[in-house]
């Protein structure tokens, strides 16, 4: 007859430790599956702030541990200020990303609908750190020169809406230019404005989106006259010779001005979570976002949509930049009167 073997407590003991301890690690689902993400563009579609976010959208989905679903809603307003409020103040689930680059100079500003703190925003990253932007006239007006530029009177041009970075750079061009009377008109898109120009119902714009004025169908309809280089020296190759609007300051804080346009556009395109978001959330998106940009597939697809190579950011790098924005009341309040809705001050 057998004798039963003493059981090895102590064995047993480790066992089941290891298994209590085992099981949740294995069986747990990553946060993001079977969920949706929403990215929430600060304006409307078309253009660049949308083609820069839909470049992202399927390497996000690649890298956010459990693929979640990526999709994109549109808030248009007050130039990404009604949507950087609704940000300011929504639920920190780490399941809405905000994209909208005009946000930032609001609080800054003092402009009108800027109720939120873009020091408190949790920054993902940024696309790109800022490009040159062009002001350029419809070829029907005759308006072919500099020297036209100024002495025409009442010129109609075009942008997206009050402070937009569109709009802002429409009003320092006018003003650094000395316009007779221009007229800015407003409530814009992208595409609209092409439309509007194409129609005679608008005189000129202005862009930083190189590429789609220089297709052949909309090169051949335009005037390239002058520019804003971002970084303040470097002018897009594709158009060589143009002046730069530096060249027309009269005094430093006027040139001051025109950097301080250039640091607005350091985190050209900021994605965003709302203040309070867990940071074991905002680690997995920082993270993904950090490895998309690293993706050739992206930087294809980004050059692709926007016609240049991405100069991304990391959510840390967009952080510092926004921290470290001038803040010198003077040339505050220069900048102010030029992106507001107001006439041009004097000079």
């Amino acid at each position: 007859m057998g004798f039963a073997k003493k059981p090895n407590f102590p064995a047993l003991l480790f066992i089941a430790i290891c298994l209590l301890t085992a099981h949740p690690a294995l069986s747990q689902t990553p946060f993001y599956q079977g969920k949706t993400i929403t990215i929430i563009r600060g304006g409307g579609p078309g253009g660049s702030g949308e083609f820069q976010s839909r470049a992202l959208m399927p390497y996000l989905k690649k890298y956010i541990p459990g693929n979640p679903t990526i999709v994109m809603e549109f808030m248009d307003g007050a130039s990404g200020r009604k949507a950087a409020n609704y940000f300011y103040t929504a639920k920190p689930d780490g399941l809405k990303i905000g994209s909208a680059g005009a946000m930032i100079p609001g609080p800054i500003l003092g402009l009108p609908g800027s109720n939120y703190d873009i020091d408190k925003f949790i920054y993902l990253g940024s696309t790109e750190t800022g490009n040159p932007y062009l002001f350029f006239t419809r070829k029907a007006t005759g308006v072919d020169s500099l020297e036209k530029l100024r002495s025409t009177s009442g010129m109609r041009i075009g942008a997206h809406s009050v402070g937009h970075s569109v709009y802002v750079t429409a009003r320092m061009f006018a003003y650094y230019l000395n316009f007779k009377d221009p007229k800015f008109v407003v409530g814009f898109t992208d595409p609209e404005m092409d439309v509007a120009m194409g129609a005679g119902e608008l005189d000129a714009r202005t862009t930083s989106n190189f590429d789609s004025v220089l297709r052949k169908d909309i090169k051949d309809t335009i005037h390239f006259l002058v520019t804003i280089s971002n970084p303040k020296g470097k002018t897009d190759p594709r158009l060589p010779g143009l002046p730069d609007l530096d060249a027309f300051a009269r005094n430093e804080r006027e040139r001051q001005v025109l950097d301080l346009l250039r640091a607005f556009q350091v985190p050209r395109w900021p994605h965003h979570l709302s203040p309070g978001t867990p940071p074991e959330l905002v680690k997995i998106l920082r993270e993904a976002m950090a490895k998309t940009f690293k993706d050739p597939g992206f930087q294809q697809d980004f050059k692709k949509l926007m016609g240049r190579e991405p100069t991304p950011l990391t959510g840390e790098e967009v952080e510092k930049a926004v921290r470290e924005l001038p803040r010198d009341p003077e040339v505050i309040a220069l900048y102010k009167k030029l992106a507001d809705g107001g006439p041009l001050p004097p000079r």
